[in-house]
């Protein structure tokens, strides 16, 4: 049995105070591509003539915040959602969730951004007379990403949803 002396657990106490919590934290996002898109329809199958809901998510990761579809600065890129369905099939309004409003380094007032996870949603309608099987609701998203510090160049990335109509 190996006997330790106060001093030497006192040392040992400190060196592990001492060690930096950086060595065990994940590091912050650095680039757009940290934000993932996933979308869906409900129901994803529905009958001519119907309504359907349909949503896009983003998933921002923390450390890193999306410039709302209505940023209070001219210089910052709004997120914005277009919407391409299959012929005849209509998209009503597009919806998107409030902004939060932060006050960050970079800027001398607040912005408004999006944080977390965040939903944009949209209704469409299948007309009676519609003639496919199916179709693929294509959504393409316009957003700017930030961190505390700077924003990164603003991307459009795609994210596809597939409705079966009876």
């Amino acid at each position: 049995m190996i006997k330790h002396s106060p001093l030497s657990k006192a040392a040992l106490f400190i060196a592990v105070l001492l060690i930096p919590a950086t060595f065990y934290s994940t590091p912050l996002p650095q680039s757009s591509d940290a934000v993932k898109l996933s979308g869906s329809l409900a129901p994803d199958k529905t009958k001519k003539g119907r309504v359907v809901k349909a949503v896009v998510v983003m998933d921002i990761p923390q450390g890193l915040h999306v410039q709302s579809n209505k940023p209070l600065d001219k210089f910052l890129i709004a997120t914005k959602l277009d919407v391409e369905t299959p012929s005849g099939m209509t998209v009503g309004p597009i919806t998107y969730p409030r902004a939060l409003m932060r006050s960050l380094k970079f800027s001398k007032s607040k912005v408004a951004v999006y944080e977390g996870r965040t939903m944009i949603r949209f209704p469409v309608t299948v007309p009676a007379n519609y003639s496919g099987g199916s179709g693929e609701i294509k959504g393409k998203l316009r957003f700017q990403a930030c961190n505390d510090e700077s924003c990164f160049p603003p991307v459009t990335r795609e994210v596809k949803m597939w409705l079966n109509v009876e």
